[in-house]
């Protein structure tokens, strides 16, 4: 174990002396250490139910005969970080985590882990901790927030942000914003449709990382303590078979994952995190291979901000494993790769039905024989762009427009609000990349007040910053390269048209090469908007989107 080159032999005595200052008994000693990474905090709501999931699996643990540890990772709240220089912090706390639970991991010796994630960077970055340290380790999820409702209606958190749009454009009360404020996010939980963090708390389940139910059950319900218990026992069962993540977490589960992404109609952040989770597996992965993926793979769900539906409806309805159990019905997933069950993802949705068609389409009568997500190419992303096609409205799958220009969030929020921004627009977002922004900040606030004002099927937004899960509409981001390191997002001028073609993989600027050379030549790189503290340190080591937006050590 690795645990007995801190509790076992007469070198470790000092080393048990501590363990003894924590009260430790021998016989706890003698047991396998299990790290239990708790998320637990007060500021945001996916987490302020994680210390009774933690103890839940302190218990599980315990149950199975080793030896459970807290030690704590930090989150963000991407909502209340939205629309200011929080959401700066956002992304690049994904590497904090890595980084801080491999110290804590190797630095004590844990024998295996168990992740207790819930929001956005926190599940990814917790993921590719688990890769790069190999240890027996299992996700188990804060779990989902009920949807809100009002007026009878089912909302979730982009129906909050729209309103505010809806407000500016004049469409809204005050008061009436006031009850969606009060009634929106009902419970602890993450955000209830299929954002970011429910996006890879579902993948984690479909990487064979998490139990099933990890990305649906409610977090309100006793399942998701009944859920933590069974992953503090199952990490032992691990321990015993010596099974990895990287046993599990092999390329065909990245495919696996990608075509579950398609099916389910993820988050596109989801096409930053993959990626950088498979980095830390040793597995890379051309995000190109995601068209390839997207062209055979139909869309099933339609859950908010695409459609009506929510993730306690996903639970109802058979979970993952059910939209997985259609998805194998093509052929689409590998079914012999191994999870955190000890079983293969055949067995484990093996008889596993579709209890909702209305929530998860027979894979017979989809919503679309293409995928969820959608990477464009072209003169104005020579890398890539990325767009949830399953969240645009028909006519704006092809479309042409005049580019209105902003070099920040704030500037182009302020424009639309205003009601400069008219039918037909393109607004251009740059310098808003990981490296340009630094932190390469979500869009809901624009992308609300776009939908908000009644704009969402004649405008569109591009951008090589990215998008919340809760956005919606032909909202195009992870622009790469990136307008700070000279990307031609950077070169677009006020009123060139931009080419919008979602069904054949384009973005374009309607400008020849010869004048974009012209402008390049021009074009001269600036000033970093943070020079000090984590952020500059960031944007000095931080690749482009196109590549998941890992760290390179230059």
């Amino acid at each position: 174990m690795r645990s007995d080159s801190v509790t076992k032999g007469m070198q470790q005595a000092p080393h048990r002396s501590l363990f003894h200052a924590l009260g430790m008994t021998e016989e706890e000693l003698d047991r396998p250490l299990v790290g239990i990474v708790s998320s637990y905090n007060e500021i945001v709501p996916g987490h302020m139910n994680l210390d009774k999931i933690v103890e839940a699996v302190k218990t599980g643990v315990a149950m199975a005969g080793g030896t459970p540890i807290v030690f704590p990772a930090i989150a963000v709240c991407d909502g209340i970080a939205m629309g200011h220089i929080g959401m700066k912090y956002s992304l690049v706390t994904r590497d904090l985590i890595a980084d801080s639970t491999e110290c804590m991991a190797m630095a004590h010796a844990f024998d295996a882990l168990v992740m207790v994630p819930n929001c956005d960077k926190n599940v990814p970055g917790l993921l590719m901790a688990a890769a790069r340290l190999n240890i027996p380790t299992v996700f188990v999820s804060g779990g989902p927030m009920l949807a809100g409702h009002v007026h009878g209606q089912k909302r979730s958190l982009s129906s909050m942000f729209e309103a505010v749009g809806a407000h500016a454009a004049g469409k809204m009360t005050e008061e009436e914003v006031k009850e969606f404020e009060n009634k929106t996010c009902p419970t602890c939980g993450s955000c209830s449709g299929m954002y970011t963090a429910n996006s890879m708390n579902c993948l984690t389940e479909v990487l064979g990382m998490g139990l099933r139910g990890n990305g649906t059950i409610p977090a309100v319900y006793s399942d998701r303590i009944k859920l933590a218990k069974h992953a503090g026992m199952q990490v032992m069962e691990m321990v015993k078979r010596d099974i990895r993540p990287r046993d599990i977490m092999t390329k065909e589960a990245f495919l696996n994952a990608l075509t579950m992404d398609m099916a389910l109609g993820c988050s596109t952040n989801s096409m930053l995190h993959l990626p950088a989770i498979a980095h830390e597996a040793g597995v890379e992965i051309d995000m190109e291979i995601a068209n390839q993926i997207s062209a055979k793979t139909p869309n099933l769900c339609h859950l908010a901000p695409a459609g009506p539906t929510y993730m306690e409806d996903l639970n109802e309805a058979g979970g993952i494993y059910a939209v997985m159990n259609e998805i194998s019905k093509k052929g689409l997933l590998h079914l012999d790769c191994m999870t955190v069950t000890g079983k293969t993802v055949g067995e484990n949705i093996k008889g596993c039905v579709n209890k909702n068609p209305e929530v998860i389409r027979p894979i017979e009568n989809p919503y679309s024989q293409t995928g969820g997500i959608a990477i464009l190419k072209g003169n104005l992303a020579p890398d890539t762009g990325v767009v949830k096609q399953s969240a645009v409205v028909e006519e704006m799958m092809v479309h042409e427009g005049p580019a209105r220009v902003f070099d920040c969030e704030e500037d182009a929020i302020a424009a639309i609000k205003g009601g400069k921004i008219v039918a037909g627009d393109v607004v251009v977002i740059r310098y808003e990349g990981p490296k340009g922004g630094p932190g390469m900040r979500e869009m809901l606030n624009p992308t609300s007040a776009i939908a908000g004002m009644g704009l969402g099927s004649s405008v569109a937004l591009i951008t090589d910053g990215r998008f919340s899960g809760a956005s919606r509409g032909a909202s195009i981001g992870h622009v790469s390269p990136e307008a700070a390191v000279g990307g031609p997002i950077a070169l677009v001028e006020e009123g060139d048209l931009i080419q919008i073609d979602i069904p054949n993989n384009r973005l374009n600027v309607k400008v020849s090469d010869e004048e974009l050379e012209k402008r390049r030549a021009a074009w001269k790189p600036r000033e970093p908007k943070v020079t000090t503290g984590y952020l500059a340190r960031y944007a000095s080591m931080v690749t482009s989107g196109n590549r998941g937006a890992v760290l390179e050590i230059k």
